[in-house]
């Protein structure tokens, strides 16, 4: 199967998938922030890695990340209807943080520039501009 055929329908299925968890679950274990990053199908389309940002402690994410394999025949049932699609792959939900790690790597960026402009600015007051 080509390239760009998977593609588009990994793009269906992260729409189709996001706006069934979004609307149609309706389970406490499931935390309410919840984003799907990237689906990523099989050739044969057997079944799709679905990769999910949840915000919320490690216990909530890992109840989410729970709660949404154990949903996963039942979401694949209302993802067919959807999908004009011969085969439509089953869901297996993977844990993404890479948001949350590129929110860290933002926040020390951030830290070392602030520093940095600290010690420029004391440097400054100090009359060493340029002093080696």
């Amino acid at each position: 199967m080509s390239s760009f055929r998977i593609e588009r329908i990994n793009g269906l299925l992260q729409i189709a998938i996001g706006t069934v968890v979004s609307n149609e679950l309706n389970d406490p274990a499931i935390a309410s922030m919840i984003s799907i990053t990237q689906v990523s199908s099989a050739g044969d389309l057997s079944n799709a890695k679905v990769y999910v940002s949840i915000v919320g402690d490690p216990d909530e994410k890992k109840r989410t990340l729970k709660a949404l394999n154990a949903a996963s025949g039942y979401i694949h049932k209302l993802l067919r209807p959807r999908l004009n699609m011969k085969r439509v792959p089953r869901p297996q939900f993977i844990l993404d943080e890479s948001i949350e790690r590129g929110a860290d790597m933002s926040a020390l960026i951030d830290r070392v520039i602030d520093q940095d402009t600290a010690h420029s600015d004391s440097s400054i007051s100090n009359g060493q501009l340029g002093k080696r």
